[in-house]
């Protein structure tokens, strides 16, 4: 994972480089925001699907940077449609300045990732521009689909999975295939990289809901069963919801003022444990790595290259937090 670390550290030290237009606050949160840090999953795919195809990925650091740009646009109005108060621990930027700040800046920041790609090759700045408008579109009409499920009393399977498909998947699908259009791939292994990264993406998600319930509270970083707590629409939920005979008594545990937190999480777990909605859950997502690396299988170079998106997707469906 050396590897991954200097990618990391080239990501950081590029990002540390942007300059903001001027003294305007506006461009405050845009570096508080890049300041939290994060993973910086998707710039990292952005070299590593460039990486399967040619070495030199300084060359293309500024359109990896506009992907995680947008990546924070996104989570910065996120923020303020969920009123979430913390993001990686620390006040969302509607906290700490307030919500027009932080409409404005993430607008400055969605129109920054565009001046950041308009730096690639001219031959290929419109496939470039069409790929990334359709995935921005994209991850929109994943939000809408996510916030119109608070309000539904049922969400079929279907819909949950292309929901996470759009929301978070296709940017992580984008990324892949923006490496490898930058590095000149075929159509065929950009494609099938781009099926790979969504369908890894979805399987993420799909961990992400599993961990909710049943992941360790020291490791999971914030409290487990925060999920049923907030009534969210999850894959567990779902699937309890289609197989649960007596679905009043889940919506009991869900929404009754009887019960406490603690009281509701065990109840709605003890419900899942016995209709084996982890079970399924796992099923389901162990299936999506399956086609994810079914797709990798089929990309035309050389397999040492793929080596370190294997090493590092793996490590990333065997985390515990």
């Amino acid at each position: 994972m050396d590897q991954i670390e200097q990618y990391r550290q080239l990501i950081n030290q590029e990002i540390e480089r942007l300059q903001p237009g001027s003294d305007n606050e506006i461009y405050q949160p845009i570096q508080y925001m890049l300041s939290m840090g994060g993973k910086r999953l998707r710039p990292l795919l952005v070299l590593m699907g460039y990486a399967m195809f040619k070495p030199d990925v300084e060359k293309i650091l500024r359109p990896a940077i506009a992907v995680e740009l947008f990546h924070n646009f996104t989570l910065m109005h996120d923020d303020i449609m969920d009123k979430a108060p913390l993001r990686r621990g620390k006040p969302t930027v509607h906290e700490k300045w307030n919500s027009n700040v932080a409409i404005l800046s993430g607008d400055v920041m969605f129109v920054k990732v565009y001046q950041l790609l308009q730096e690639v090759n001219p031959e290929i700045l419109p496939k470039v521009l069409e790929l990334f408008n359709r995935c921005a579109i994209e991850v929109c009409e994943g939000q809408q689909l996510d916030m119109e499920f608070e309000t539904r009393d049922m969400v079929s399977e279907a819909e949950y999975l292309e929901m996470i498909r759009l929301k978070t998947a296709v940017l992580i699908g984008f990324s892949l295939n923006l490496g490898a259009l930058l590095a000149g791939a075929s159509s065929d292994n950009c494609k099938l990289l781009k099926d790979f990264g969504e369908n890894v993406g979805v399987g993420f998600q799909l961990k992400d809901d599993i961990l909710d319930v049943y992941g360790d509270q020291e490791k999971f970083g914030k409290r487990v069963g925060g999920d049923i707590i907030s009534h969210k629409k999850t894959f567990l939920l779902i699937k309890a919801q289609e197989k649960l005979k007596h679905k009043p008594l889940l919506d009991n545990y869900l929404t009754s003022n009887a019960f406490t937190d603690e009281d509701r999480v065990r109840e709605v777990t003890r419900l899942y444990d016995e209709i084996g909605v982890k079970e399924i859950a796992e099923s389901t997502m162990n299936t999506t790595f399956q086609e994810a690396f079914e797709n990798l299988t089929e990309v035309q170079t050389e397999a040492k290259n793929k080596d370190l998106l294997v090493t590092f997707t793996n490590h990333l469906i065997s985390r515990d937090h």
